[in-house]
């Protein structure tokens, strides 16, 4: 079983994000055969093959003993699998997210309905994918939340705030004193705004790469929750930062501006909050990617300096 898998097919942000850490993340690396082979060999996953686009864990896609298809999900050890994200998929219960099997806790794993196609495969132009997530998002945040196991909306605002400081300090400030200032105002509003009666369980990282199309019906369930009690409006404030290059072939103050207005008006959330959480993902997830170097930090740089301005 595990033998006849290619590990040289580990994600390439997965392998670097391991790299990035160290000892202790190639330890994990090397470690991962003997560990895949015992896990296969408990749940009896057949058929197993690693899966692309992970960006920290190792996931591996088979099928049960039932026929049912399945996904091992294993965590290195800098990822908290099984704090929020085994929560927030205990307390779902399949409703928004991938269903939980079993559980693993020496192994950091996770046993997981396996579902369709990935949502940023399907060919569909970027507005389609924007509509099916604020679908998908509004069946997640009518799931019923853990508040006191998350991670609350005024936490993340602060966290967001000090990472940006913390990460443009790192890196020689590649941004300039403009966007990290918007940042500081917009973290700090985001932290005060923060109304337990209004949060709910978000997704907390839902973008198309992570909504798979469900087994049953035409919708999309999502996967790799990071697991929040917090506004509705942070959950979309991600698919604002996302098709940077879009925002860039006109007018990119001007285009973000209307993706916010149609995310507002497809789901009924306030406009100006999703832009504020839009503009924090745009510059933390900015800053995140040029300094692992992966995907659209550039473009994301550019849009942050624009939306600066408004």
């Amino acid at each position: 079983m595990s033998e006849a898998i290619d590990f040289s097919r580990l994600p390439e942000a997965a392998r670097r994000r391991a790299l990035a850490e160290g000892g202790r993340g190639q330890a994990w690396l090397e470690g991962l055969p003997p560990l895949l082979a015992r896990l296969v060999a408990k749940w009896g996953l057949g058929a197993a093959e690693i899966l692309d686009g992970g960006s920290e864990a190792l996931a591996v896609a088979g099928e049960l003993p039932d026929g049912c298809g399945a996904v091992i999900k294993i965590a290195p050890p800098w990822a908290d699998l099984m704090g929020a994200e085994r929560r927030v998929l205990e307390a779902a219960g399949g409703r928004g997210f991938a269903e939980l099997y079993a559980v693993d806790e020496e192994a950091s794993a996770l046993l997981l309905e396996r579902l369709g196609m990935r949502l940023d495969l399907l060919g569909w132009t970027p507005q389609a994918q924007m509509n099916a997530l604020c679908a998908a998002l509004m069946e997640v945040w009518r799931a019923p939340a853990p508040p006191s196991e998350l991670e609350d909306g005024a936490a993340k605002a602060r966290r967001l705030g000090g990472f940006i400081e913390e990460t443009a300090q790192t890196l020689g400030h590649p941004l300039s004193e403009p966007v990290l200032a918007r940042a500081r105002l917009y973290a700090a509003d985001r932290a005060a705004a923060h109304d337990p009666g209004r949060a709910v369980l978000a997704h907390g990282d839902a973008h198309a790469a992570n909504a798979l199309q469900a087994r049953e019906g035409d919708g999309f369930k999502f996967i790799d929750p990071d697991g929040l009690f917090i506004e509705p409006a942070y959950d979309l404030g991600v698919i604002m930062r996302e098709w940077p290059d879009i925002l860039l072939r006109g007018d990119p103050l001007a285009a973000g501006r209307a993706r916010c207005a149609r995310l507002a008006a497809r789901t009924g959330v306030d406009a100006e909050a999703i832009w504020r959480w839009g503009y924090l993902e745009t510059v933390s997830t900015g800053l995140l990617c040029c300094k692992l170097d992966v995907f659209d930090w550039r473009e994301m740089f550019q849009v942050a300096e624009a939306w600066a301005a408004d």
